[in-house]
């Protein structure tokens, strides 16, 4: 699987703020039509002492089976800051993408995208490097103001910026369990990124490939 190279990682955390605004001017909320016949989901878990491992898992569509997993294990040196997790988390991963065999047609991501202060998540800077649609499918909220969804499986609710403009969705992918926050990460609109969390979705509040790219980042897959 092919990685651009944008930056380096090495910085400090004025550096890092100042790469994220640089990208986000790059980043593409394209609209149309995606048919993907493999999608890739990736996540990191990352110990008390900065050991971590990140996996990426691609499974086929519609069958949502697995055909290739990827684990790469390292220490992280940047430190915990929200907002600049990317930095902490991103050049581990790509290294378990550049050990892919095949090359996914979407990428889904456990972080933010474009429900960021700057625009410029985990989720958009890893569709930067890799150059593929992405999806920010998140566990926890980060930023903006919440529209909370009705309770039933698809119910959705918008997420707000400073403007007043929408940045995210609020995604409730099982029946009365808590939502997830979507949002673009690069070369997609939110609309598609919420229809594929959703029909990528199981029977778990997660959709299958960062499910799956979870258990394997814990060693449990």
């Amino acid at each position: 699987m092919h990685v651009e190279r944008l930056h380096k990682w090495s910085v400090n955390v004025h550096q890092a703020l100042g790469i994220q605004r640089n990208l986000a001017t790059k980043v593409l909320q394209a609209k149309g039509f995606i048919d993907p016949h493999l999608i890739v989901g990736l996540d990191v878990a990352i110990s008390n002492k900065r050991e971590a491992v990140a996996a990426a898992v691609v499974l086929n569509y519609p069958d949502l089976k697995v055909v290739e997993i990827a684990i790469v294990k390292g220490k992280v040196d940047f430190p915990y800051i929200p907002g600049l997790l990317s930095f902490r988390e991103v050049p581990l991963t790509l290294r378990a993408c550049e050990q892919l065999r095949s090359t996914p047609d979407l990428v889904m991501v456990d972080g933010q995208g474009l429900a960021h202060p700057r625009r410029m998540g985990l989720a958009s800077h890893l569709g930067l490097f890799l150059n593929l649609p992405t999806i920010g499918c998140a566990k926890s909220h980060l930023y903006g103001e919440l529209q909370e969804p009705e309770l039933e499986f698809g119910a959705t609710g918008n997420i707000f910026g400073d403007a007043g403009e929408i940045i995210g969705a609020v995604v409730r992918t099982r029946a009365g369990v808590k939502p997830l926050f979507v949002s673009v990460g690069h070369k997609i609109d939110l609309s598609t990124c919420v229809h594929w969390v959703l029909e990528c979705c199981r029977g778990y509040r997660l959709p299958e490939p960062t499910r799956l790219a979870h258990l394997a980042s814990q060693e449990k897959f």
